[in-house]
């Protein structure tokens, strides 16, 4: 729900879910208790029924009217209201293919909607957040693909609907998030030629401004003309919070430095080697190495560790970003980190590369960045490659053994999404489109019907009351393996769901892991 500025009314959303399909969520580990019944709407069954209502003071409810039947899903909504005006909402709606996209602005009185803007893809529109807002001289704030990247636009609703709006931004950055509005100016993050950079930047009268360090991962809000700065970057594990009061050029004085609390890591400082990989792909790669180790002392097993896949970035110019990857690396391993095509900042041709197969272009990328990264560094020992993931991560580790068993040695696959019909329609049907229209694509990304392909050790790990990527996923691949006869290990954590938050949980199964792969590659203990 959204209220509208003063008070007098709220825009409400109503959702129905009677019509999707009930999962039943059981706890094998306690008999008595009763299944869970979850609503999951899976790839290409119904989804819930959206519709949205004003709501005034006085109990006055006023439905909106919109094609529900073409554009089923309602992606955000806001009040802002331009200087002077009245307020009215705006809302967004998607269509079920999500390759349309509409802003409609509502009349709170009537529940009549008129289209400001409409934005179509062939693959997807993407969805970022943040948006739409309104400045206060009532233009329309928005982000859309143009000439390459994600662009910012500010404009008013008959440039949208003439399709004269034009953006912002240069096409140097590519916009990932529009955080606050104040006034004529908007607050946004974006990254420029690195993706592992993420900076602020505000367009407004002056033009676009740089807002924060280039380098690092920064956050902020800015409102009443004081700007909030949250910022990490390589070589201190550290949050840096900042607050700045702008002037009228852009810039600012700092009025206050905000100390962190939190602990300091006892392991050290990683100091990993961002690189780009030299292949076609140019994949942004980040290596990390035991603080022990010397250069030329000896070969070093490698770890990939990936997500690997869309919304999951895991190579960023932030210290705090690799405390896991740089405790396994103490263990002994050279870690690889790669963020392939499909993730998140490279610009839309990168992310829309997966359209219609979320399996080949990431695992392509994955043994590109190996390759480099054995190139780059001589201590890598591309005869003992481990993989590692959860999720997205745990679907690609899983999938490397299976597809690549020349590269890679051993797996550990957490909670992955074996069988691609069985995750929800919304994350599903955007890159691999309706089963029944494209049924090619799902057989082509499923674990399942690859299951007898695999020959190196691989140890499966799954939440039993994983209300995400349920638990089904991974015993339907462990059947489907053990009717292969081809050996694997599964971990089912108990009263366990997507992750691990029970600390005892996390960090022995960090411990169990390294095992594994030790095992599995033929590693000493040092």
């Amino acid at each position: 729900y959204w209220w509208a500025p003063d008070g007098s009314a709220i825009l409400t959303s109503r959702v129905d879910a009677t019509p999707v399909p009930l999962l039943h969520i059981a706890d094998p580990a306690n008999p008595a208790a009763e299944p869970k019944a979850v609503r999951y709407p899976a790839a290409g069954q119904p989804n819930a029924e959206v519709s949205a209502f004003v709501v005034t003071l006085d109990g006055t409810l006023t439905e909106v009217a919109w094609d529900r039947q073409a554009f089923p899903y309602l992606v955000n909504a806001n009040w802002d209201a331009a200087r002077g005006q009245t307020a009215r909402p705006l809302m967004v709606v998607l269509s079920r293919d999500q390759r349309e996209m509409r802003i409609l602005q509502v009349d709170p009185a009537t529940g009549v909607t008129e289209l400001v803007r409409s934005d179509t893809d062939p693959a997807w529109v993407d969805i970022v957040t943040g948006v739409p807002a309104r400045t206060s001289d009532g233009r329309v704030v928005w982000t859309a693909d143009a000439d390459g990247a994600k662009r910012l636009f500010a404009s008013t609703a008959a440039e949208h609907a003439a399709g004269t709006a034009k953006p912002l931004t240069p096409v140097s950055i590519n916009v990932r998030e529009v955080l606050s509005v104040d006034g004529d100016t908007v607050l946004f993050s974006a990254s420029a030629d690195d993706p592992a950079s993420i900076a602020l930047w505000t367009a407004g009268p002056g033009g676009v401004q740089l807002s924060s360090q280039r380098e690092g991962v920064h956050d902020g809000q800015l409102a009443g003309g004081t700007l909030l700065q949250a910022g990490r970057r390589l070589g201190d594990p550290g949050l840096v919070v900042r607050v700045l009061r702008r002037d009228g050029n852009g810039g600012g004085t700092e009025a206050a430095l905000i100390g962190s609390l939190a602990e300091t890591p006892s392991l050290p400082t990683p100091n990993p080697d961002l690189v780009w990989s030299s292949g076609p792909t140019r994949v942004r790669t980040a290596i990390l190495l035991p603080s022990w180790h010397r250069p030329g002392s000896g070969p070093l097993p490698v770890l990939c560790d990936p997500y690997g896949g869309p919304h999951g970035q895991r190579v960023t110019a932030s210290a705090s970003a690799y405390l896991t990857p740089q405790w396994f690396a103490e263990q002994g391993f050279a870690v690889v980190i790669a963020d392939g095509r499909g993730t998140p900042g490279r610009g839309p041709a990168s992310d829309r590369a997966v359209a219609g197969d979320l399996a080949g272009p990431a695992l392509d990328d994955q043994v590109e960045a190996l390759h480099f990264a054995a190139q780059h560094c001589a201590d890598l020992d591309l005869g003992r490659v481990a993989i590692r993931g959860w999720s997205f991560g745990g679907y690609l580790a899983a999938l490397a053994v299976v597809r690549r068993p020349d590269v890679f040695h051993a797996a550990v696959a957490g909670a992955p999404p074996t069988d691609w019909r069985l995750y929800d329609t919304c994350y599903t049907e955007r890159y691999l489109g309706h089963p029944d229209a494209n049924p090619q694509a799902y057989e082509h990304s499923s674990l399942l019907a690859h299951a007898a392909e695999l020959r190196r050790p691989l140890l499966l790990i799954h939440g039993m009351v994983d209300d995400n990527v349920v638990v089904a996923h991974t015993l339907r691949l462990s059947a489907a393996l053990l009717a292969a006869g081809r050996p694997h290990s599964f971990l089912p954590l108990s009263g366990v769901t997507h992750m691990a938050s029970q600390e005892d949980v996390a960090e022995n199964m960090l411990l169990l892991q390294v095992d594994f792969l030790r095992s599995a590659l033929g590693i000493r203990d040092r």
